[in-house]
């Protein structure tokens, strides 16, 4: 059963818009798939037997796209792996793939099924997409052949790729290969270069990557930054690690910082921890979803501006160096103690009682944090923590992923023993009434989140985030707090691509994503 939620004051002002032709807003529509998967096998199957789960799950994106249709949206991303599935090899993966051309050559798949080849997936996505007016973006495998003249060609002779998009008359007019392919990807190759893929609409530029993409600098932040698009198409198939990579607080925090919309659709799968989609823009979560209870698909819609950037509510730049350079550390009584997250080795120290002033620093990096809780519980523990350095991991895949990070948090420890800091943990009891955490952070991507128990977004009613650096609470409300944390990366030190390299690894370089 599909499920949709769309507010209801959101739709009346999206109609009286839509109905003077106003294309200064769009509604915009995520889907949450649960997934049919193919028989797992290490061999190649025959078209015909890689297109029967293909249709079940179109099938399914039917559904989604024509309810979205009706309730007004013009676009509708669903996730990625979302037709075909996950876990093949480079063989087993073939029958999946189609030829998906340079959208140059003006093509709806639709019209003209076979000027491509036998393209059956393109051309339902694309007739998806014409029938129902609105753009589709779905994650669909291409393949491209090449011989020996090409030096980086693969021994078998073709590069394997993923990511299209139709627009609402059915024609092909985006393809994207995802750069940042993540360890367990060996279905698919690297693309030979960054490719940065915009595209133009009545209702604004969109840019598009795929999922681990949003941790890089190409493509994620030269589209933005150098392109200018006003939204991104995120499909994602992320699972979700707590402490700090959840995907709904990261993509939030992600379009937070950089100033966009993000569309945001994630693969359902309870017993992978998959779950977590949204439409996220730069001054608020309009809506998101995280269920670790069922398996059915969900249907998001939201009104968006079609610029962000030119509404008087768009936020201000934050100097996130400024308050935390300006102050001494906090003297106190405490103790730093190691602990990991994610490979890195943090500098935490305990929070002991319920309310004062702590400083952590390791490196250059200076985290700050004043607080005060309702009650400071005995059976609960909570340390500030900072991590500066490069995030490095080796791993089975011939993969070595380096980032340079910063990163302040606060965060619940698992169980009282100090050690636990780090690990994850899903409820919380106390509460912070009032806080402030910031740190010397030596670059501007900075991304902020608050994740409260039950891995629920903190309403941005309930906190701010200052001009000059600090995340702050606002209303007094009291918050059952997991985790507090500024994100900060430094992207210059970062290889050509992540995930590409030599190397040895044993466990999920970021424990997240594909």
């Amino acid at each position: 059963m599909i499920r949709s939620y769309f507010p209801k004051c959101v739709a009346v002002v999206a109609l009286l818009a839509l109905s003077v032709g106003a294309l200064d807003t769009f509604i915009a529509a995520v889907y949450e798939h649960t997934m049919i998967l193919p028989n797992r096998t290490e061999t190649r199957v025959s078209k015909e037997e890689g297109l029967l789960p293909m249709n079940k799950n179109i099938d399914v994106l039917e559904k989604a796209v024509k309810l979205a249709a009706k309730q007004g949206a013009h676009i509708i991303v669903t996730p990625e792996n979302g037709i075909y599935g996950w876990v093949f090899t480079r063989e087993s993966i073939y029958p999946y793939l189609e030829d998906i051309p340079d959208p140059g050559v003006n093509w709806i798949s639709c019209r003209d099924p076979w000027r491509f080849g036998n393209t059956p997936v393109q051309q339902r996505l694309s007739c998806l997409a014409k029938d129902n007016s609105i753009y589709v973006v779905a994650n669909s495998g291409d393949m491209k052949p090449c011989n020996a003249s090409d030096p980086q060609c693969p021994p078998d002779g073709r590069y394997q790729y993923t990511d299209v998009v139709f627009d609402s008359q059915g024609k092909l007019v985006a393809r994207y290969r995802k750069y940042n392919l993540f360890a367990p990807e060996i279905q698919f190759d690297f693309s030979k270069d960054s490719e940065l893929v915009t595209f133009d609409t009545p209702f604004g530029k969109f840019g598009i990557f795929t999922c681990f993409d949003i941790f890089s600098h190409e493509p994620a932040v030269v589209v933005v930054d150098e392109f200018q698009v006003d939204s991104i198409l995120y499909p994602t198939a992320w699972y979700n690690t707590l402490p700090l990579l959840s995907a709904v607080p990261f993509h939030s925090a992600w379009a937070k910082a950089m100033g966009v919309n993000l569309l945001a659709a994630n693969t359902h799968n309870t017993s992978m921890h998959m779950t977590g989609s949204g439409i996220y823009t730069p001054e608020a979560v309009k809506v998101y979803h995280y269920d670790m209870e069922t398996e059915s698909g969900q249907l998001l819609l939201s009104e968006l501006k079609s610029q962000p950037c030119r509404e008087p509510t768009y936020p201000a730049a934050v100097d996130w160096h400024a308050y935390a350079s300006s102050v001494k550390p906090f003297s106190s009584e405490q103790s730093d103690f190691p602990g990991m997250i994610y490979f890195d080795e943090f500098t935490f120290t305990e929070l002991k009682r319920n309310i004062g002033n702590y400083t952590v620093c390791q490196k250059d990096l200076c985290c700050h944090l004043t607080y005060k809780m309702s009650k400071k519980r005995a059976d609960e523990v909570y340390a500030l923590g900072g991590f500066d350095g490069l995030h490095t991991v080796e791993g089975q895949y011939h993969l070595q992923l380096e980032m340079l990070k910063y990163m302040c948090t606060l965060l619940k420890c698992q169980t009282t023993d100090l050690e636990t800091c780090g690990e994850a943990v899903g409820s919380a009891f106390t509460k912070f009434e009032d806080f402030s955490l910031s740190g010397t952070f030596g670059t501007h991507y900075v991304f902020p989140q608050i994740i409260l128990s039950g891995s629920q977004l903190a309403p941005e009613r309930h906190y701010e985030i200052s001009r000059d650096g600090r995340l702050r609470s606002q209303s007094g409300a009291p918050l059952p707090v997991l985790v507090m944390a500024l994100y900060g990366r430094v992207f210059e030190k970062d290889p050509p691509r992540l995930g590409q390299g030599p190397g040895k690894f044993q466990g999920s370089p970021l424990a997240g994503t594909f």
